[in-house]
This record gives structure tokens, C-alpha cells and sequence, in this order.
């Protein structure tokens, strides 16, 4: 593709290299090849600039970088991560036809794997993107994997070119903090976007809750056009301010929950590992067994079905019945094994607050004597949100082991010192599978275990080694049962 097609956006392409044949794209140097378009992107760490001479020399085409310079293959913008973003929408063009993105603290996995969910159970090819990776029918075979929740654009836009070529016709993709700051959804043609709920998570990054609601934002006030759709759960704090800046955007807003208009929950009542629920949709009401635990699962098969709804403009009666066959993402309160008492052990990836305070509450009705949690918190991320995990073990579980998560190039013992000044009585145990295997050796009949923290990774990070450990695997160890037991 020609640079100046690739390229229409506000970047000033000398007319020397307008016509130059772009090959390929990338903002990581050591991918570049001869004919490549490599983007200088300003990082959080390392300034791309640093590796122009690099680029050049392995024969990149052209530079799209912030900083003007005398050398014509340089294009020059003040913005490049969007105006790579649209580039790469244009090298890799095969999109899928509908594309549904979902912001929000927790929930986001959740919600994408159930919207693929139900649009493969209407028989649509649909995909979904993001924290567990690239989930896709299953004849489909291996795709390309993604290395973040929402990758950069480039990487974004190949996976959905993929996705196109390969007939699937629907995904659903989560939208990440990061990902919206960054531009790295801006050349995605989106239908519908969805909002789950909002609460403290990564500020180490945005520095303010302000930012961080701002940029979730983003997905409302910029990227969704006049004429798409907004889901937005209603429950949740700042609800009523998304639906304001959804609306002032001239988007079709869908509200659900209790005090939602569109899917209106009446009623939940547990039965079983699951709920009978009650919900109020188009002049009729719909009783759904949900066979998932927990309100906050409520709240994510609803937020599904709104937004299959949203671009649909679908019945209510041919959508709703979808969610009693749903099943829960790898590691979002995922039952791994019961312990020879019975006790069941739970996996969730709640490394926030508020997730671990609400996978707490959802377990607790099962627990008829106690519940126990096992969790650390992640280093080289916002310490503030670590007392308050401990104090939301406090308040929620009655046996609590505080242990080490990812501590990346912090001293583990001190993120846990931080941990435990929100639960004094916790049991502390370093190694994250000694914590494991105490705590199921000390469950008793009648309790429920969380492990906490992790969810679907397979991996712990330590000083700066990614090393292989999976919750899942720890605990059919402890319990002597393989990965079906």
C-alpha cells in the first residue's frame, strides 16, 4: 500500500515518499524489515525515537514519529499513536462486520465471553479479544494470540484482519484503560460499546481516578459514532454520567440492571451453582435460570445481552433464554475441585478491591461454615489499592492467607506487610503454592476456598522472570486430581 494511502490522516508525508510501497507495519524495531513503516511511539518507559538509526538501517520505508525531521522518509504528527492506529485499520483491513467493544474495571473478560457465547449459540461466527486471549470457534483452529488485554494497534488490527479472512463475522473485544489512553482502538469500526462498572484500578498509570474515568470514557465521546450503541449497567456508580456522555454523542443508549429501562433484573434467587432470575424486557417478563454465581454474573450476562440487543435491534425473547447455557471465563470465579470434604475451590482473577470484595460476597451463601481466601497484590503497581484488598479480605472471608501475587522487582515481603495492615489476623505464607496447599489442607466441611488474584495466568512474575505457576494446576496437585478431576 501506498505511504500516502496508508497515511491520510493529519501527518505531513513529504511528496518525495508519498508513493513509496509500504510492506509491513510495526512500532517495535526489532520487527522492522525493508519497505516497513516503523512508528517512534513515545512509551511509558523508553522513547521510540531512540531506535530511528535501528529502523533506518534495517530498511524501514518511512518513520511516522511526533518529531519533525530533516530526513524526507520521516513523517511527521502530532499525534502518531492515533495516526498509526488508522494506518494499521487500513494495512489490515478484513475486520469482522460487527465489532462490539467493553470498558469498565471488572467484568470486561466476562462480558466479551458471553457475548461470543450467545451469538455462536444463534449460530453467528463470533470472536472474542482480550485478558484470556483469542477465543474462536472451535474448528476454527489456533489463531494468532494477543500479548496484552487490549494489544496495540497494530497487532489489534492483524488479529481482527485474521479474523475477517478467516469468515468470522462478529467479535467482541475488551477495551482497556491503557488501550483507550493509548489510541490502540481508534482504527477498530465499532457498532456498540458497553460500560460494566467503574472503581479504583491502575493508578499507578493515570495517576487520578479523574483520568482513568476520563479515558474509560474515550469509548462513549470518541470512538463509538452517531448511530451506534451504548450498553451501560445501570447499578453501578457513575452509571447516570455515562448514559449523559453516551447520549450527548448522539449514541442509542441501552440501560440494564435493577434500575435499568431496557433489561430490568426484578428479581434473583439463588438455586443451587446458579440463580433463577427474573428480568423485565420489552413489555414482557422472562424467568432465566443464570447457571453462574454471584450478582456481579448477573450484572455481566445482562450487559451481554444488551449489547447482542444493541446491534441487533433484536427480540428479547430469542436473546434472553442464551443465558442459561453460558459458562463462565477461565479463571472469573471458576470452580476448580472440590477437596475430599467437599469443600469446592474457586479461582478468580479479582486483583482489585472492590473485585475481591464482590467475588468474596458472591461465595458467601455457599460457605455454611467458613470461607477462606488466599491473595496477595502486584508489585510495581498502585500500592494505595493493597490495604484496601486486605481490608476487603477482612470484611468478607473468615480465614485469610496473604501471599505473594506478581512482586516483578519489588520485595515481596513488604507488598505483603502493605496487605496486612487491612487484615492484622491474616495467616501470612510466602510461597504462593505452600499458601495453596495450607489452605486446602485446612478447609473443613462446610467452607468454600478463593484463590485470588491470579485467574486464568499461568505464570508469576518475580524480580523480572516470568516463571510458569498456575493456580488451576496448584491445586489439583494439592488435591491429588488431574485437570478433569
Amino acid at each position: 500500500m501506498r505511504l500516502d494511502a496508508l497515511i491520510t490522516d493529519d501527518a505531513n508525508v513529504a511528496p518525495s515518499v508519498a508513493d513509496v510501497e509500504i510492506g509491513g507495519i510495526t512500532c517495535d524495531s526489532r520487527e522492522v524489515q525493508p519497505g516497513f513503516l516503523f512508528a517512534a511511539l513515545p512509551g511509558v518507559n523508553v522513547d521510540g525515537a531512540k531506535f530511528i538509526a535501528s529502523a533506518l538501517e534495517k530498511g524501514a520505508a518511512a518513520i511516522l514519529t511526533r518529531e519533525a525531521g530533516t530526513d524526507e522518509r520521516f513523517v511527521q504528527a502530532d499525534n502518531p499513536r492515533q495516526v498509526l492506529a488508522h494506518a494499521a485499520a487500513r494495512f489490515y483491513a478484513n475486520q469482522p462486520e460487527t465489532v462490539v467493544a467493553v470498558t469498565g474495571t471488572n467484568g470486561k473478560t466476562s462480558v466479551v465471553s458471553f457475548v461470543r457465547q450467545i451469538w455462536q449459540s444463534q449460530g453467528i461466527r463470533a470472536a472474542s479479544l482480550g485478558t484470556v486471549g483469542v477465543e474462536v470457534p472451535e474448528d476454527m483452529g489456533a489463531v494468532e494470540q494477543i500479548a496484552h488485554t487490549t494489544p496495540d494497534p497494530v497487532q489489534l488490527q492483524k488479529v481482527l484482519d485474521q479474523l475477517g479472512q478467516l469468515k468470522i463475522t462478529h467479535a467482541a473485544l475488551e477495551a482497556s484503560s491503557h488501550g483507550l489512553a493509548q489510541y490502540r482502538l481508534d482504527g477498530v469500526r465499532l457498532s456498540a460499546g458497553a460500560f460494566t462498572n467503574i472503581s479504583r484500578d491502575h493508578l499507578d498509570y493515570h495517576e487520578t481516578f479523574e483520568d482513568y474515568f476520563a479515558q474509560k470514557m474515550r469509548l462513549f465521546s470518541e470512538l463509538l459514532g452517531p448511530g451506534a450503541a451504548a450498553v451501560v449497567d445501570a447499578d453501578g456508580d457513575h452509571a447516570a454520567e455515562v448514559v449523559k456522555i453516551a447520549e450527548d454523542r448522539g449514541l442509542t443508549c441501552l440501560t440494564v440492571g435493577r434500575a435499568g429501562k431496557d433489561l430490568k433484573l426484578l428479581s434473583s434467587e439463588r438455586h443451587g451453582l446458579g440463580q433463577h432470575l427474573k428480568i423485565a424486557a420489552q413489555g414482557e417478563t422472562f424467568d432465566i435460570y443464570l447457571p453462574l454465581v454471584g450478582d456481579f454474573q448477573v450484572s455481566n450476562a445482562l450487559v451481554a445481552a444488551g449489547l447482542i440487543l444493541a446491534v441487533s435491534n433484536g427480540d428479547a425473547a430469542s436473546v434472553l433464554p442464551s443465558l442459561e447455557n453460558l459458562t463462565g471465563a477461565v479463571g472469573r470465579l471458576d470452580m476448580v475441585a472440590q477437596t475430599p470434604d467437599g469443600v469446592p475451590v474457586y479461582v478468580d482473577y479479582s486483583h482489585t478491591p472492590e473485585a475481591l470484595a464482590t467475588a468474596l460476597a458472591a461465595l458467601k451463601p455457599y460457605a455454611s461454615h467458613r470461607l477462606s481466601v488466599v491473595f496477595g497484590a502486584g508489585g510495581d503497581r498502585d500500592p494505595g489499592k493493597r490495604v484496601e484488598m486486605g481490608r476487603a479480605a477482612a470484611e468478607g472471608a473468615d480465614k485469610i492467607y496473604v501471599t505473594d501475587d506478581n512482586p516483578r522487582t519489588e520485595e515481596p515481603a513488604a507488598i505483603r506487610a502493605m496487605v496486612l495492615e487491612g487484615c492484622p489476623a491474616a495467616v501470612e505464607v510466602a510461597d504462593r503454592r505452600q499458601a495453596i496447599k495450607r489452605a486446602l489442607a485446612e478447609a473443613e466441611a462446610g467452607d468454600v476456598v478463593l484463590i485470588a488474584g491470579k485467574g486464568h495466568e499461568d505464570y508469576q512474575e518475580v524480580g523480572t522472570e516470568k516463571l510458569h505457576f498456575s493456580d488451576h494446576e496448584e491445586i489439583r496437585a494439592a488435591l491429588g486430581v488431574d485437570a478433569h478431576g
